[in-house]
């Protein structure tokens, strides 16, 4: 079990941190943190069966970020917020050995251009400290992809697609 703080209170923020609410046995603590606290309180206050701890915090600021994942410790940072945000994110996980997952990929603030040129220049660091970067999972089918492999790793006993 891993106490986990999502970064982006945005509509697929409220979805990551509703699904993150259903794995209990997976996910002991969550943390939803954005720039704008109410939308978190307001994706907090709709999941009634688990508590969701908020903060605020601005993503274009790494000490913030920093400061925030010393005081949580979480295990992982699962970011969703907005693309041109993914570096200093990126930077504060490096600074504070935290693993890191993103949705989507980096977009300079003043460019319209994805492209993972800019991420994977971290892939050294990451690396040297020991810490993982999963970059641009997706979210559907990318996140559906990950359940599917978990629920496959921990509740089959045999294979659902046997050779013939």
């Amino acid at each position: 079990m891993c106490r986990v703080l999502i970064i982006g209170a945005g509509d697929v923020g409220r979805v990551v941190a509703h699904k993150r609410a259903q794995a209990a046995e997976v996910f002991s603590d969550i943390w939803l943190a954005s720039r704008t606290l109410a939308k978190c309180d307001q994706t907090a206050d709709e999941i009634t069966d688990r508590h969701i701890h908020t903060a605020q915090v601005d993503a274009d600021n790494t000490a913030e970020l920093v400061s925030l994942i010393r005081k949580i410790e979480p295990r992982m940072v699962i970011n969703v917020a907005l693309p041109y945000q993914d570096l200093s994110i990126m930077d504060a996980c490096l600074e504070t050995g935290i693993d890191y997952l993103d949705t989507a990929n980096y977009e300079p603030l003043d460019e319209a251009k994805f492209e993972y040129k800019w991420q994977w220049v971290y892939q050294e660091r990451f690396d040297a400290v020991g810490v993982m970067a999963l970059l641009g999972s997706g979210f559907d089918p990318g996140v559906t992809n990950v359940f599917v492999a978990y629920a496959l790793k921990h509740h089959f006993d045999q294979d659902i697609n046997p050779a013939p």
